[in-house]
């Protein structure tokens, strides 16, 4: 007896055993079970692929939707916001008057024959510091700065989390697209066989193509396989930036929009200057060393501290005996080494952050020029790819199907012709992928959506027409 499984397609030795049974059945009945073992394996694939198809029963997952829950949930997201927000709460703290100081002063006993009112017994005093130098705005200003510096520091947080999402999003709509493209191919190849059979029957064709043909198919049934096993990685990759359970259910990603090339390069330019996180951060260290050379400056300015004195006398009637006041101040100009070591590294810093700004720019301009390079390359790709290469396949792939069909065209002709179209639709796919990735890269890089520079400049396009 014959066993099932043995003709099922997930039997990687079903060529050789086929091969070493045909010896030894009779040429009548050889049809009868080629039959029966491709209605098996058509069985087992239908049911493998219901079993594991991660679509079935999902919504469709739109990318706006996959950015508004990254801004939500993502722990690094949030860390980056806290520390923004302790960044500034500084700022009221720098910019605060000193403490008010409230004293007293009580004789517990005296030792000595006096009057009773020779001297003051109780005395309660209050002193107050007036910051007339301007240090504590100095101080709030450099805050300010750092907390600026926090705020971008986050924003770059958001920006990589975002290009990283969108990149998952963008890989998972490939893969779906390749599940359609694998699912179209073993379709045409179940064409394909049907006709070999047909042929191998009436003996116009030979057993080494039948063979030839399931083979192919059952290739197209394991890259089906390691697709569904890379997006379910990709998958779990996105659910982890979401701040949700990896093995949380997503809908099928619906990808739209325009593919055309970004705004001008000179635009670009402007735009990486003006908005990207690590040009602004570099940017606020600048104001913020400036704020500390200020700073470093005006402590050679004495800040006066004001007091206010009520004392009292043991045998007075009265409850406040007597009122006085001071003004004191400290000396720095007797400690000039330690305040001029103060103002030079104040002005070392200031020349660091400058130059710290002119490399942050410098280098982002390297990036923007090596990122538009890409995004070019992968346009002219896909523009090949989609106007000559993929045209040209598709019309081949139906001329020797019909050839085939008619006699004039092998069947390893076909099926390579067949190969060829499913490698490059695999290309156009990936290709398509990489520039979307390669978009939302230069998003991460200038700072800006570049989708909302596109609708403004066709707002604007709009009003002057």
């Amino acid at each position: 007896m014959l066993n099932k499984d043995q003709f099922s397609p997930q039997c990687c030795l079903l060529p050789v055993w086929i091969f070493f049974w045909t010896d030894r059945l009779k040429f009548q009945i050889l049809p009868v079970l080629l039959a029966v073992s491709t209605l098996i394996g058509h069985a087992y694939g239908r049911e493998g692929r219901k079993a594991i198809n991660p679509a079935a029963g999902l919504t469709n997952l739109s990318l706006s939707q996959v950015i508004a829950a990254v801004l939500e949930r993502n722990p690094m997201i949030q860390s980056a916001r806290a520390k923004w927000a302790a960044a500034r709460e500084r700022i009221p703290q720098a910019g605060a008057w000193e403490d008010l100081k409230v004293g007293t002063n009580i004789v517990l006993g005296r030792f000595v024959s006096v009057p009773a009112n020779a001297f003051t017994d109780q005395m309660v005093s209050i002193e107050q510091m007036i910051p007339l130098s301007g240090k504590n705005r100095s101080k709030e200003r450099a805050a300010a700065a750092e907390a600026l510096g926090a705020f971008e520091e986050a924003r770059r947080q958001e920006l990589d989390v975002i290009a990283k999402a969108k990149a998952s999003y963008y890989q998972i709509a490939n893969f779906y697209q390749l599940l359609d493209i694998n699912d179209a191919d073993e379709a045409s190849l179940v064409q394909s066989v049907d006709t070999t059979r047909t042929k191998f029957e009436v003996g116009t064709q030979t057993q080494a193509d039948l063979l030839l043909a399931e083979n192919e198919r059952q290739k197209i049934i394991e890259a089906r396989r390691d697709i569904e096993q890379k997006l379910s990685d990709e998958e779990s990759a996105l659910n982890v930036l979401m701040n949700r359970d990896p093995f949380a259910p997503l809908g099928h990603p619906a990808v739209s929009g325009d593919n055309s090339l970004p705004a001008p390069p000179e635009r670009l330019r402007q735009l990486v200057l003006a908005n990207r996180p690590e040009v602004r951060e570099a940017q606020t260290k600048v104001t913020a060393a400036k704020a500390k050379l200020e700073l470093a400056k005006r402590e050679w300015i004495p800040d006066p501290t004001v007091s206010l004195e009520a004392e009292r006398y043991n045998a007075a009637s009265q409850f406040v005996s007597q009122v006085g006041g001071g003004v004191s101040i400290n000396v720095p100009w007797l400690n000039g080494k330690k305040y001029r070591a103060e103002e030079r590294e104040a002005q070392g810093e200031l020349s660091a952050a400058e130059s710290d700004l002119v490399s942050a720019q410098t280098e982002s301009l390297g990036l923007l020029r090596n990122q538009l390079e890409k995004i070019e390359t992968l346009h002219h790709h896909l523009e090949l790819s989609r106007d000559n290469l993929l045209p040209t396949a598709r019309r081949t792939v139906a001329s020797y199907q019909a050839d085939y069909e008619t006699d004039k065209a092998t069947l390893l002709v076909l099926l390579s012709s067949q190969r060829d179209l499913r490698d490059l639709e695999t290309m156009y796919n990936q290709d398509l992928t990489d520039y979307r990735v390669a978009l939302a890269e230069l998003e991460s890089l200038v700072g800006l959506d570049l989708r909302t520079l596109r609708s403004s400049k066709s707002n604007a396009m709009g009003k002057m027409r």
